[in-house]
């Protein structure tokens, strides 16, 4: 669309299907390459991604030609299927249905972009589903503890 102007820093979190721990260091590096091609492809500028092996964190300059929506079907059913074409996991690797979705300011990215940097060694003193509450707390988003990237009972 012409004259139509936007900047828009979306910071996603997600979550292998029950929380699992499947992210291995040894292909994860791989992981967040491809995962970024995606996002890039898709004409959005990857500004941060990093994580531990039970979820992601990516930070991203969203484009409006597309969907939140769309570019995280694209993101998760991309990267599941070329994780499981590699073999990378004992059984067939899936996401999580859902994912969070927060928007900050052009001020905040570079404390965002640091944030998602240092995620192994801040998941050495917090743990996710702590962390995943306070930014849904931060944010001031409604949720239901029974639906919280949690393994079924």
């Amino acid at each position: 669309m012409a004259n139509t102007y936007s900047q828009v820093h979306l910071h996603f979190v997600f979550t292998p299907k029950h929380r699992a721990a499947l992210i291995d260091p040894d292909w994860e590096d791989d992981l967040y390459r491809y995962i970024t091609g995606i996002v890039q492809k898709n004409k959005h500028k990857m500004l941060a991604i990093n994580g531990t092996s039970d979820h992601v964190h990516m930070l991203i300059g969203l484009q409006m030609t597309q969907s939140i929506a769309a570019l995280m079907q694209d993101v998760k059913a991309d990267s599941s299927q070329w994780i499981n074409s590699r073999g990378y996991c004992d059984s067939r690797f899936e996401w999580q249905g859902g994912y969070g979705v927060f928007s900050y300011s052009k001020s905040a990215v570079s404390n965002v972009i640091r944030y998602i940097q240092r995620q192994k060694e801040h998941h050495r003193k917090v743990g996710f589903l702590d962390e995943y509450k306070s930014i849904l707390e931060k944010f001031e988003v409604d949720y239901n503890e029974a639906y919280i990237f949690k393994a079924p009972s």
